[in-house]
């Protein structure tokens, strides 16, 4: 058994060594209010929520979940005495908007991805996952113990090429709209290849979902594509909090029965889950997202007048590259002294050397906000050298 002195010793050196690389992380205290937090005392514009469409702070959905607040938790898992009829309700609007069969709640999207990929994979399986998906997704795939074949990103020959040479039960599973780079998955062509070898198709939807497509049913629908299982967050463009998946009646019922994710936790509290029934059909609108993506235009275009290199993306998460690790803190940094807060992305977030400031937009930024941000980005941008 190693000392004490030795297990702290080895923190020591591990912590050491982070800082040295740019790779130490602190917690910011921050407190939102509408397109501003105040961040370690400081007001800021906020550019890293992913309440895209600014409902979390809406009066009708607060309402809500104070009127159905009549205890902080259920105290148990959904399969002991914690399924209050609020959550039946929430999984058929989460099936019908995202047109399957059934849907079930999970408390957050980490463990939704965790749950059912664990649960649909296990050993006598291939799993083909994306090379940029989130990290719940690579742990998932982890913990089903799975076979894992890494596809290049949106690489569908590569795709194609694993698939061919791979025997036996095999899934394939890819973000919607990727959270670190914004472009979305060519899932017309991921369908294809599917077909073509039988396999599973799951798609980790959470910040497609409520902002693309029609209906704003998400990126599947977007692309006109029948998925098998939907996964999704509820903290994101519903501006909620919890995660679900939207599959068929059988893959539901496995779900409830095998998934330890689901069978072994406390239920998400019934608040929570009439805060989300109270959110769904005022997402579903459409004048928020109106809102959003000409948001994203205009700040977009800004930025790249500037000079700054964006990426890919055409959707709410822009990913302003920087590289160094260090010169991404120092970008930040300088951002925050001057009234804006966006984040840096570092690794293993992303890769060593593609470090970025991501800024996510919402329907709460007006055009003031839009300009205001783009002269910081300008000024602060050609202050550290990242144009």
């Amino acid at each position: 058994m190693a000392s004490k002195r030795s297990d702290a010793f080895s923190v020591n050196e591990r912590l050491a060594a982070l800082e040295r690389d740019g790779l130490y992380r602190t917690l910011k205290n921050v407190r939102i209010g509408g397109p501003f937090a105040t961040v370690d005392g400081k007001k800021a514009l906020l550019l890293c929520s992913n309440d895209y469409l600014g409902l979390a702070e809406d009066g009708r959905v607060v309402r809500a979940a104070a009127k159905a607040l009549k205890h902080v938790s259920q105290c148990s898992s959904r399969l002991i005495a914690g399924n209050d009829p609020s959550m039946m309700a929430l999984e058929g609007l989460l099936a019908g908007h995202r047109g399957t069969e059934a849907a079930l709640v999970y408390p957050t999207g980490y463990m939704a991805n965790l749950g059912a990929v664990s649960a649909l994979a296990g050993k006598n399986s291939t799993i083909f996952s994306d090379e940029l998906n989130h990290a719940s997704i690579i742990d998932a795939c982890r913990l089903s113990g799975a076979r894992v074949e890494v596809f290049r990103h949106n690489d569908i020959d590569h795709l194609e090429k694993l698939a061919s040479r791979t025997k036996g039960s095999k899934m394939v599973i890819t973000e919607g709209i990727f959270s670190m780079d914004g472009d979305s998955a060519d899932l017309c062509r991921i369908s294809e290849v599917a077909e073509r070898h039988g396999m599973m198709t799951i798609v980790d939807d959470a910040h497609g979902d409520f902002i693309f497509g029609p209906k704003f049913a998400g990126v599947p629908a977007l692309a006109g594509v029948d998925t098998d299982v939907h996964i999704s967050s509820m903290s994101k463009g519903l501006g909620c909090f919890g995660g679900y998946v939207a599959t068929s009646k059988g893959i539901r019922e496995l779900l409830i029965n095998t998934s330890r994710q689901f069978i072994y936790t406390s239920a998400l509290p019934d608040h929570l889950c009439a805060a989300a029934v109270a959110t769904v059909p005022i997402a579903k609108k459409g004048d928020l997202q109106k809102r959003l993506f000409a948001n994203i235009a205009q700040f977009s275009g800004m930025l790249k007048d500037a000079g700054f290199t964006l990426g890919n993306s055409k959707s709410q998460i822009i990913p302003v590259i920087v590289g160094a690790e260090r010169k991404a803190m120092d970008f930040s940094r300088e951002l925050l002294a001057n009234g804006v807060f966006a984040q840096a992305m570092r690794y293993p977030t992303v890769k060593k050397g593609s470090a970025r400031l991501r800024v996510s937009l919402t329907a709460l930024h007006g055009k003031a906000h839009i300009e205001a941000a783009a002269g910081v980005f300008a000024k602060a941008g050609r202050k550290t050298g990242v144009i």
